[in-house]
């Protein structure tokens, strides 16, 4: 091959790995386009749904808000300046079972979500919704998935406590300080605005008091 064929080949041979090096450079280019353009779409769509269940999320607390202003139909009430609130060491004989307030033990109830599956001191629950907790309690009328499915919501709901009372009226009662419920249902709407209004609500005698390091049951 003569010197001139031999250049012309090798500049041939050069712009065609010129060409490749662009077509490659080319194809970067899209492919870094079309990631950008997919995460940013990622993106958009992440922050749309986020902001979907935020809205949703808001939503319900504002309806749960709403409800809990309004009367709980059914509660009964007891006139709070009237419950004392005095500590002493002996049994208190209460006027409603369960008690919604009155004279107390000194020590509360651990109150923290706890689910107590044996009866528990009238004395020391009494402390517990002076502190703000709502007080879920049973007997044998009740289901036992309506049990398990309201010692589910008090396992994960900060100042509340459940308990059996044998002796008690209804199936299902919440009781506050002052404020008293009955429901034959675990599904009833009415335990989650009662739940909604009284845990650490208006009726509460010591805010923000602890529902932790009081006593378990034996």
């Amino acid at each position: 091959m003569s010197r001139t064929s031999k250049k012309s080949a090798a500049t041939a041979r050069k712009a065609r790995i010129e060409e490749m090096r662009r077509a490659e450079k080319a194809r970067e280019r899209r492919n870094r386009v079309l990631t950008v353009s997919v995460c940013a779409a990622i993106v958009v769509g992440l922050v749309g749904f986020g902001a979907y269940y935020v809205d949703r999320a808001n939503d319900k607390d504002e309806q749960q808000q709403a409800a809990a202003k309004k009367p709980v139909k059914g509660e009964k009430s007891w006139n709070a300046k009237k419950l004392t609130q005095n500590h002493v060491s002996k049994s208190v004989s209460y006027p409603m079972n369960p008690p919604v307030g009155g004279d107390h033990n000194q020590a509360w109830m651990t109150c923290d979500g706890a689910v107590y599956t044996k009866a528990i001191p009238n004395e020391n629950a009494v402390h517990s919704l002076e502190h703000g907790a709502v007080w879920i309690t049973y007997n044998d009328k009740a289901a036992d998935a309506d049990v398990k499915t309201l010692a589910d919501k008090v396992g994960k709901t900060p100042y509340t406590l459940m308990s059996p009372v044998a002796d008690q009226a209804g199936a299902l009662m919440l009781s506050a300080w002052g404020k008293q419920l009955t429901v034959d249902k675990a599904s009833d709407p009415r335990v989650q605005q009662f739940l909604t209004k009284y845990v650490q609500g208006p009726q509460t005698p010591e805010p923000g008091a602890a529902c932790t390091n009081g006593i378990d049951a034996a």
